[in-house]
C-alpha cells in the first residue's frame, strides 16, 4: 500500500521540479557591492566614521554597517536608519540583510 501512494506522488514531484527555475547570481560581486554602499554613504552623510562589514561570509548578502555623521544630530534612531536605508534602496534589494548603527559624532 505505501509503494503505490508513493508512486502515484511521485510523478507530481517531477512535475513541479520541471518549472523551477534556478536563482540568478548576483550582478555584481561582493566587493564591489560594499564599494557602492561606501560611496553612497560618503557621498549624502559625510561621516567621521564609516564601517561595512560583509558579515555573510563573503558572498555579500549580508551587511553590517557603522557609520557615525554629524548629519544624523538631533534625529531619533529611528530617522537616522531610514536615512540610510533611504540611501543605499536599490543596494538592499539585492542583498538578504542588513545591520545598521548609527550615532553622531559627539557620541563617539
Amino acid at each position: 500500500m505505501y509503494a503505490l501512494s508513493t508512486r502515484r506522488w511521485l510523478p507530481t514531484a517531477l512535475n513541479l521540479r520541471r518549472f523551477t527555475t534556478p536563482v540568478p547570481p548576483l550582478p555584481v560581486d561582493a566587493a564591489n557591492k560594499e564599494q557602492i554602499i561606501h560611496n553612497k554613504l560618503v557621498e549624502r552623510f559625510s561621516p567621521s566614521q564609516l564601517q561595512i562589514v560583509d558579515v555573510s561570509g563573503g558572498c555579500g548578502t549580508f551587511f553590517a554597517i557603522t557609520i557615525a555623521s554629524e548629519a544624523f544630530k538631533g534625529m531619533p534612531m529611528v530617522k537616522q536608519h531610514q536615512l540610510v536605508t533611504r540611501t543605499i534602496k536599490e543596494e538592499i534589494e539585492e542583498i538578504h540583510g542588513l545591520q545598521i548603527k548609527t550615532s553622531t559624532e559627539s557620541t563617539q
